[in-house]
Protein backbone atom coordinates (compact mmCIF):
# COMPACT_ATOMS: atom_id res chain seq x y z
CA UNK A 1 0.00 0.00 0.00
CA UNK A 2 2.82 2.45 1.35
CA UNK A 3 4.38 1.80 -2.64
CA UNK A 4 1.28 2.78 -4.34
CA UNK A 5 1.02 5.97 -2.23
CA UNK A 6 4.37 6.97 -2.82
CA UNK A 7 3.92 6.30 -6.76
CA UNK A 8 0.59 8.04 -6.82
CA UNK A 9 1.93 10.78 -4.48
CA UNK A 10 4.85 11.93 -6.18
CA UNK A 11 5.30 15.07 -7.47
CA UNK A 12 5.25 16.13 -10.90
CA UNK A 13 7.87 16.47 -13.38
CA UNK A 14 9.46 19.85 -13.41
CA UNK A 15 7.18 22.16 -15.35
CA UNK A 16 7.64 24.02 -18.43
CA UNK A 17 7.30 28.21 -18.11
CA UNK A 18 3.64 28.89 -19.52
CA UNK A 19 3.68 31.43 -22.74
CA UNK A 20 1.23 33.19 -21.56
CA UNK A 21 -1.88 34.54 -24.44
CA UNK A 22 -4.03 37.45 -23.77
CA UNK A 23 -7.63 36.30 -24.68
CA UNK A 24 -10.22 39.64 -22.99
CA UNK A 25 -13.40 39.70 -24.21
CA UNK A 26 -15.43 42.53 -24.71
CA UNK A 27 -18.82 40.43 -24.57
CA UNK A 28 -19.60 40.15 -28.27
CA UNK A 29 -19.99 36.32 -30.33
CA UNK A 30 -16.51 34.52 -30.74
CA UNK A 31 -14.63 36.50 -28.07
CA UNK A 32 -12.78 33.96 -25.92
CA UNK A 33 -14.66 34.22 -22.93
CA UNK A 34 -11.58 34.20 -20.30
CA UNK A 35 -8.47 35.96 -19.52
CA UNK A 36 -4.99 34.46 -18.31
CA UNK A 37 -3.11 36.89 -16.56
CA UNK A 38 0.56 36.73 -15.26
CA UNK A 39 1.29 39.28 -13.10
CA UNK A 40 4.56 41.08 -12.07
CA UNK A 41 6.71 42.76 -9.62
CA UNK A 42 5.81 41.70 -5.76
CA UNK A 43 3.08 39.94 -7.36
CA UNK A 44 5.49 37.40 -9.57
CA UNK A 45 4.00 34.27 -8.83
CA UNK A 46 0.25 35.12 -8.87
CA UNK A 47 -1.92 33.68 -11.99
CA UNK A 48 -5.32 35.05 -12.44
CA UNK A 49 -7.95 33.33 -14.49
CA UNK A 50 -10.33 35.87 -15.26
CA UNK A 51 -13.95 35.13 -16.62
CA UNK A 52 -15.67 37.63 -18.74
CA UNK A 53 -18.61 36.47 -20.19
CA UNK A 54 -21.05 39.47 -19.53
CA UNK A 55 -24.10 38.68 -21.58
CA UNK A 56 -24.66 35.77 -19.64
CA UNK A 57 -23.39 36.36 -16.45
CA UNK A 58 -20.05 34.48 -16.34
CA UNK A 59 -22.77 31.34 -17.07
CA UNK A 60 -20.85 27.95 -17.97
CA UNK A 61 -21.58 26.93 -21.84
CA UNK A 62 -19.80 24.76 -23.96
CA UNK A 63 -17.31 27.64 -24.60
CA UNK A 64 -16.04 29.32 -21.04
CA UNK A 65 -16.02 25.68 -19.76
CA UNK A 66 -13.33 24.48 -22.45
CA UNK A 67 -11.63 27.74 -22.31
CA UNK A 68 -10.79 27.21 -18.47
CA UNK A 69 -9.98 23.13 -19.24
CA UNK A 70 -7.89 24.40 -21.75
CA UNK A 71 -5.77 27.14 -19.90
CA UNK A 72 -5.74 24.71 -16.71
CA UNK A 73 -3.55 22.46 -18.78
CA UNK A 74 -0.79 24.77 -19.99
CA UNK A 75 -0.97 26.46 -16.48
CA UNK A 76 -0.54 22.91 -14.97
CA UNK A 77 2.89 22.55 -16.86
CA UNK A 78 4.08 26.10 -15.44
CA UNK A 79 6.10 26.02 -12.25
CA UNK A 80 6.22 30.09 -12.06
CA UNK A 81 2.37 29.71 -11.13
CA UNK A 82 2.77 29.45 -7.33
CA UNK A 83 -0.95 31.03 -6.66
CA UNK A 84 -3.88 30.47 -8.79
CA UNK A 85 -6.70 33.05 -8.23
CA UNK A 86 -10.29 32.78 -10.52
CA UNK A 87 -11.82 35.91 -10.59
CA UNK A 88 -14.85 37.81 -12.66
CA UNK A 89 -14.72 40.86 -14.91
CA UNK A 90 -18.10 41.05 -14.89
CA UNK A 91 -19.41 43.47 -11.94
CA UNK A 92 -22.10 42.41 -9.59
CA UNK A 93 -21.23 38.41 -10.48
CA UNK A 94 -18.87 35.80 -10.05
CA UNK A 95 -20.39 33.13 -11.70
CA UNK A 96 -24.06 32.23 -12.49
CA UNK A 97 -23.65 28.77 -12.22
CA UNK A 98 -24.71 26.60 -15.71
CA UNK A 99 -26.02 28.25 -18.58
CA UNK A 100 -29.32 26.74 -18.36
CA UNK A 101 -30.46 28.46 -21.52
CA UNK A 102 -27.58 26.97 -23.67
CA UNK A 103 -28.72 23.26 -21.93
CA UNK A 104 -32.25 24.13 -23.03
CA UNK A 105 -31.44 23.03 -26.45
CA UNK A 106 -29.41 20.23 -25.87
CA UNK A 107 -30.86 16.46 -25.86
CA UNK A 108 -30.80 14.57 -22.66
CA UNK A 109 -27.74 12.20 -23.98
CA UNK A 110 -25.89 15.62 -24.38
CA UNK A 111 -26.97 17.33 -21.28
CA UNK A 112 -25.29 13.71 -19.44
CA UNK A 113 -21.89 14.36 -21.42
CA UNK A 114 -22.10 18.08 -20.46
CA UNK A 115 -22.51 17.90 -16.95
CA UNK A 116 -19.83 15.50 -17.07
CA UNK A 117 -17.90 17.73 -18.39
CA UNK A 118 -18.54 20.32 -16.16
CA UNK A 119 -17.34 17.64 -13.16
CA UNK A 120 -13.85 17.14 -14.68
CA UNK A 121 -13.38 20.82 -14.88
CA UNK A 122 -14.11 21.02 -11.30
CA UNK A 123 -11.32 18.18 -10.61
CA UNK A 124 -8.56 20.00 -12.77
CA UNK A 125 -9.02 22.99 -10.22
CA UNK A 126 -7.72 20.64 -8.05
CA UNK A 127 -4.41 22.07 -9.24
CA UNK A 128 -0.58 21.68 -7.88
CA UNK A 129 -0.51 25.09 -6.42
CA UNK A 130 -3.15 26.76 -4.15
CA UNK A 131 -6.38 28.12 -5.67
CA UNK A 132 -8.52 31.06 -4.40
CA UNK A 133 -11.88 32.20 -5.50
CA UNK A 134 -12.61 35.96 -5.08
CA UNK A 135 -16.15 36.12 -4.74
CA UNK A 136 -17.45 40.21 -5.44
CA UNK A 137 -21.27 39.10 -6.87
CA UNK A 138 -23.27 36.35 -7.07
CA UNK A 139 -21.51 32.66 -6.92
CA UNK A 140 -25.17 30.04 -7.64
CA UNK A 141 -24.73 26.39 -8.42
CA UNK A 142 -22.43 25.74 -10.80
CA UNK A 143 -20.40 29.61 -10.12
CA UNK A 144 -20.17 28.38 -5.98
CA UNK A 145 -19.00 24.74 -7.35
CA UNK A 146 -16.22 26.18 -9.12
CA UNK A 147 -15.41 28.01 -6.07
CA UNK A 148 -15.87 24.98 -3.58
CA UNK A 149 -13.49 23.49 -5.59
CA UNK A 150 -11.02 25.83 -4.94
CA UNK A 151 -8.67 25.85 -1.75
CA UNK A 152 -9.29 29.45 -0.16
CA UNK A 153 -12.37 31.65 -0.88
CA UNK A 154 -12.47 35.18 -0.10
CA UNK A 155 -16.01 37.31 -0.46
CA UNK A 156 -17.75 40.50 -0.47
CA UNK A 157 -19.68 40.81 2.76
CA UNK A 158 -22.61 42.13 1.31
CA UNK A 159 -22.40 41.99 -2.62
CA UNK A 160 -21.33 37.79 -2.94
CA UNK A 161 -24.44 36.20 -2.79
CA UNK A 162 -23.70 31.99 -2.98
CA UNK A 163 -25.90 29.31 -2.73
CA UNK A 164 -26.38 25.68 -4.71
CA UNK A 165 -29.72 26.54 -6.04
CA UNK A 166 -30.10 23.71 -8.23
CA UNK A 167 -33.04 21.86 -6.43
CA UNK A 168 -35.25 25.13 -7.05
CA UNK A 169 -34.96 24.29 -10.81
CA UNK A 170 -35.86 21.02 -10.97
CA UNK A 171 -32.01 19.54 -10.72
CA UNK A 172 -29.37 18.43 -7.95
CA UNK A 173 -25.74 19.91 -7.75
CA UNK A 174 -24.15 17.49 -10.35
CA UNK A 175 -19.79 19.55 -10.53
CA UNK A 176 -19.42 18.62 -7.28
CA UNK A 177 -21.68 20.28 -4.77
CA UNK A 178 -23.57 17.32 -2.89
CA UNK A 179 -19.51 15.84 -2.23
CA UNK A 180 -17.49 19.19 -1.69
CA UNK A 181 -20.06 21.11 0.44
CA UNK A 182 -20.44 18.15 3.14
CA UNK A 183 -16.42 18.38 3.46
CA UNK A 184 -16.34 22.12 4.13
CA UNK A 185 -19.49 22.45 6.18
CA UNK A 186 -20.45 19.11 7.71
CA UNK A 187 -23.09 16.76 6.32
CA UNK A 188 -26.20 17.93 7.66
CA UNK A 189 -25.72 21.69 7.16
CA UNK A 190 -24.87 20.74 3.60
CA UNK A 191 -27.94 18.87 3.63
CA UNK A 192 -29.70 22.07 4.38
CA UNK A 193 -28.65 24.36 2.43
CA UNK A 194 -28.66 21.93 -0.67
CA UNK A 195 -32.33 20.61 0.36
CA UNK A 196 -33.63 24.45 0.96
CA UNK A 197 -31.38 25.49 -2.35
CA UNK A 198 -30.70 28.07 0.30
CA UNK A 199 -28.79 31.76 -0.75
CA UNK A 200 -26.41 33.13 1.33
CA UNK A 201 -24.56 36.87 1.68
CA UNK A 202 -21.16 36.73 2.09
CA UNK A 203 -21.03 37.23 6.04
CA UNK A 204 -23.61 34.51 6.53
CA UNK A 205 -21.21 32.57 4.28
CA UNK A 206 -18.07 33.51 6.37
CA UNK A 207 -19.87 32.35 9.95
CA UNK A 208 -20.44 29.04 8.82
CA UNK A 209 -16.95 28.20 8.05
CA UNK A 210 -17.84 28.82 3.63
CA UNK A 211 -15.61 31.47 2.71
CA UNK A 212 -12.02 31.90 4.58
CA UNK A 213 -12.68 36.14 4.50
CA UNK A 214 -14.79 38.95 4.29
CA UNK A 215 -14.43 42.30 3.33
CA UNK A 216 -16.80 45.40 3.17
CA UNK A 217 -17.43 45.98 -0.84
CA UNK A 218 -15.64 49.19 -2.14
CA UNK A 219 -17.13 51.22 -5.20
CA UNK A 220 -15.29 50.02 -8.26
CA UNK A 221 -17.16 45.90 -6.91
CA UNK A 222 -13.99 44.12 -6.59
CA UNK A 223 -12.97 44.51 -2.77
CA UNK A 224 -12.89 40.49 -2.35
CA UNK A 225 -10.37 40.30 -5.30
CA UNK A 226 -7.80 42.75 -3.61
CA UNK A 227 -8.21 40.64 -0.43
CA UNK A 228 -7.87 37.72 -2.41
CA UNK A 229 -4.97 38.95 -4.02
CA UNK A 230 -3.05 39.96 -0.29
CA UNK A 231 -4.13 36.16 0.92
CA UNK A 232 -2.27 34.96 -2.38
CA UNK A 233 1.04 37.47 -1.46
CA UNK A 234 1.08 35.92 2.10
CA UNK A 235 1.45 32.83 0.22
CA UNK A 236 4.29 33.80 -2.64
CA UNK A 237 7.53 33.74 0.14
CA UNK A 238 7.01 30.32 1.49
CA UNK A 239 8.54 27.50 -0.03
CA UNK A 240 6.65 26.47 -2.68
CA UNK A 241 7.14 22.36 -3.06
CA UNK A 242 6.50 22.86 0.72
CA UNK A 243 3.08 24.27 0.33
CA UNK A 244 2.22 22.14 -2.89
CA UNK A 245 3.10 18.72 -0.94
CA UNK A 246 1.31 20.23 1.97
CA UNK A 247 -1.69 20.41 -0.03
CA UNK A 248 -1.41 16.63 -1.37
CA UNK A 249 -1.02 15.52 2.33
CA UNK A 250 -4.07 17.34 3.15
CA UNK A 251 -6.31 16.48 0.33
CA UNK A 252 -5.58 13.14 -0.06
CA UNK A 253 -5.29 12.14 3.76
CA UNK A 254 -8.96 13.79 4.16
CA UNK A 255 -10.28 10.91 2.19
CA UNK A 256 -8.53 8.59 4.21
CA UNK A 257 -8.49 6.86 8.18
CA UNK A 258 -6.12 8.64 10.14
CA UNK A 259 -3.48 5.86 9.97
CA UNK A 260 -3.72 5.97 6.31
CA UNK A 261 -3.01 9.80 6.43
CA UNK A 262 -0.46 9.62 8.35
CA UNK A 263 1.77 7.43 5.95
CA UNK A 264 0.55 10.00 3.18
CA UNK A 265 2.08 12.69 5.57
CA UNK A 266 4.99 10.81 5.86
CA UNK A 267 5.38 10.37 2.18
CA UNK A 268 4.95 13.92 1.23
CA UNK A 269 7.58 15.03 4.27
CA UNK A 270 10.37 12.47 2.78
CA UNK A 271 9.76 14.30 -1.25
CA UNK A 272 10.50 17.71 0.94
CA UNK A 273 13.98 16.32 2.69
CA UNK A 274 16.01 16.53 -0.50
CA UNK A 275 14.78 19.90 -1.57
CA UNK A 276 17.20 22.49 -1.97
CA UNK A 277 14.59 24.57 -0.31
CA UNK A 278 14.44 22.58 3.12
CA UNK A 279 18.20 23.12 3.09
CA UNK A 280 17.63 26.96 2.48
CA UNK A 281 14.87 27.61 5.55
CA UNK A 282 17.19 25.92 7.57
CA UNK A 283 20.56 28.07 6.38
CA UNK A 284 18.04 31.34 7.00
CA UNK A 285 17.09 30.45 10.37
CA UNK A 286 20.57 30.14 11.45
CA UNK A 287 21.71 33.30 9.95
CA UNK A 288 18.81 34.85 11.56
CA UNK A 289 17.52 36.44 7.67
CA UNK A 290 14.59 35.95 5.16
CA UNK A 291 14.99 33.14 3.54
CA UNK A 292 15.31 32.89 -0.47
CA UNK A 293 13.00 29.82 -1.73
CA UNK A 294 13.69 28.94 -5.15
CA UNK A 295 11.19 25.84 -5.77
CA UNK A 296 13.90 23.55 -6.00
Amino acid sequence: MLRALTRALRLPRPWRPLQTRSCASDGAAGDPEIQVRVLAGPDQGITEILMNRPSARNALGNVLVSELLEALARLREDQQVRVLLFRSGVKGVFCAGADLKEREQMSEAEVGIFVQRLRGLMNEIAFPAPTIAAMDGFALGGGLELALACDLRVAAASSAVMGLIETTRGLLPGAGGTQRLPRCLGVALAKELIFTGRRLSGAQAQALGLVNHTVPQNEEGNAAYHRARALAQEILPQAPIAVRLGKVAIDRGMDVDIASGMAIEGICYAQNIPTQDRLEGMAAFREKRPPRFVGK
